[in-house]
């Protein structure tokens, strides 16, 4: 006879914990640079922006750090969004609490949501917490303060998460903007030099306010189980960079996706990239980085398993590389990529195979007969389905397909071609071409 109360310790169970908002389901992510983003540099500047991010697709706004920037130590003029000063204040160069309150309000006006960016690691020299609660602080061999170690951050230090006070601290000014701006949620800075079971709590207690979205800057599964909805994909990112620059085949992106497919939880989202502010500010633009696979790569982020991201400036062509510790305007202008973008979350948006976690089609591969170039693979979803086929490389490419799932009649996205796909159908990609079949 079986002993029931022991089976009970094997019967599988979810893996993530969490809820994920019903609004992220199918939604897209831009990263907003408010100093860089118009001459005022300001939150209500940046408001007339939001017609035209929801007409390009944006459904979420992250917000880089919104807080008064620390004096003491302070790298360049203007200093790093992630030196803290005051973690209950906003950076008066950018506007005052009612500016956000009303950017907030305008954004959900539009059915868009907005979180910010959190930085919980560490904070600037001359926050007021160093005077009031110099414990709350880790200190190195000789008993001072000290940047986070072994990182060249010398314009801030480190926090201790051994302290529960300072963690009762941290998670309270997490739930101050939710309850004071009406936030949807954070993206947090560095997630995985903080202890898992900090944010595991913060989640559940934000949660008990409104249900919220987080993003980690991170990417451990452990992060996805109570805490986070949404991890980095800098391991996508980096295979398509090395690809990009003949560093590997395009067979690397299929091996890519064989690896994180499978160790990741079913129902977790990553986010996908081509550019970011790190990206940015310290290793060249992405037209740098991608040269002429940047648009291949762009489509492959857009239809891949997780949410897509823009930066700020991508849309408009960002060719230059922003300042990060100055005033370094955007030049706004017609770009195709764009369009690009507007064409790609228009159909993540409508198309239930694309739609995020569970919500959406798993990929399924489809091998080629040209797997070092071209990367292929299914999504399917209810009567959802698309079939992708991108050439990362820089020969025209053609090949047959060993499979079956992508076998059916369908409206190529790009060139609105009618097309049906079977059995013994050949494709010819130029090269750093893509086929976006939709069904």
């Amino acid at each position: 006879m079986k002993n029931e109360s022991n089976l009970a310790q094997y019967q599988p169970a979810p893996y993530v914990e969490l809820t994920h908002p019903e609004w992220s389901k199918n939604a897209t992510i831009y990263e907003v640079n408010i100093r860089q983003y118009t001459e005022e540099g300001t939150f209500n500047a940046f408001a007339e922006h939001l017609p035209r991010l929801k007409a390009l697709g944006v459904d979420i706004l992250w917000l880089m750090p919104i807080h008064p920037i620390g004096e003491k130590n302070r790298k360049g003029g203007k200093g790093s969004y992630y030196a803290v000063k005051d973690y209950r204040a906003v950076n008066p160069e950018f506007g005052t609490l009612d500016d956000l309150k009303t950017l907030v309000k305008q954004a959900h006006d539009m059915n868009m949501y907005v979180i910010l960016d959190w930085v919980a690691n560490h904070s600037a020299w001359d926050n007021p917490l160093t005077e009031t609660n110099p414990e709350w602080y880790t200190k190195d061999h000789n008993g001072n303060f000290q940047p986070t170690p072994w990182w060249d951050w010398s314009d801030i230090i480190d926090f201790d998460y051994n302290n529960p006070e300072m963690r009762q601290y941290m998670t309270d000014a997490l739930k101050y903007w939710v309850e004071e701006a009406d936030i949807d949620g954070y993206r947090a800075d560095v997630a995985g030099f903080i202890p898992t079971s900090f944010w595991d709590n913060a989640r559940e207690e934000l949660d008990a306010i409104k249900p919220v979205f987080m993003l980690a800057e991170w990417d451990a599964r452990d992060l996805h189980k109570k805490a986070f909805d949404m991890t980095y994909n800098w391991k996508l990112h980096d295979t398509m960079h090395e690809v990009a620059i003949g560093k590997k085949e395009g067979g690397a992106i299929y091996h890519h996706f064989a690896h994180s497919l499978s160790a990741w939880p079913e129902n977790a989202m990553t986010m996908n990239f081509v550019d970011n502010h790190d990206k940015n500010s310290w290793e060249k633009t992405m037209f740098d980085r991608f040269g002429p696979y940047l648009n291949a790569s762009i489509v492959l982020t857009a239809t891949a398993e997780g949410m897509p991201l823009i930066y700020s400036g991508q849309e408009a062509g960002l060719d230059k590389v922003l300042a990060f510790f100055d005033k370094d305007k955007i030049e706004w202008r017609e770009h195709p990529i764009a369009d690009l973008y507007k064409t790609l979350f228009n159909l993540k948006h409508q198309n239930q195979a694309l739609w995020n976690g569970n919500w959406g089609g798993k990929m399924i591969p489809v091998p080629n007969t040209a797997p070092n170039a071209l990367f292929s693979f299914a999504r399917q979803k209810n009567d959802d389905k698309i079939f992708v086929v991108i050439n990362f490389s820089d020969q025209e490419q053609s090949a047959t397909f060993n499979e079956n799932v992508q076998w059916g009649s369908y409206t190529e996205w790009f060139r609105k071609d009618e097309v049906t796909i079977s059995k013994d159908s050949s494709l010819t990609i130029e090269p750093y071409g893509y086929r976006v079949f939709v069904k």
